[in-house]
């Protein structure tokens, strides 16, 4: 089965977050689960993470699709937590929203 969730997490953050990126990590693991999301501790408990970016180009509209892994993962992590300025202690808050997923 594949449940597909369009911005399930809209309006929350914080714990809230958390329980649903657990959530939805628990039904992945017997069900295909595709979620857009916004939020870094939601992002955090995905198995496979992609970075979805839209932009115009010529009055039309452009979706471009990467998967993300790695220290890429970590930067993208970052950039949802604390927008396009990537420091270290954004780095460090990806990392540990990561190692949670590792541990849980």
């Amino acid at each position: 089965m594949v449940l597909v969730f369009d911005e399930v997490d809209a309006g929350i953050g914080g714990q809230t977050a958390d329980r649903v990126g657990s959530a939805l990590a628990e039904l992945a693991a017997h069900h295909q689960v595709l979620c857009i999301t916004h939020l870094p501790q939601v992002a955090a408990f995905a198995d496979v993470q992609l970075r979805v970016e839209k932009r115009s180009e010529r009055g039309r509209s452009v979706a471009t699709v990467e998967p993300v892994d790695g220290e890429a993962r970590v930067d993208e992590i970052a950039r949802m937590a604390g927008g396009e300025e990537i420091v270290e202690a954004t780095r460090r808050h990806a990392r540990h929203l990561l190692g949670r997923r590792r541990r849980g």
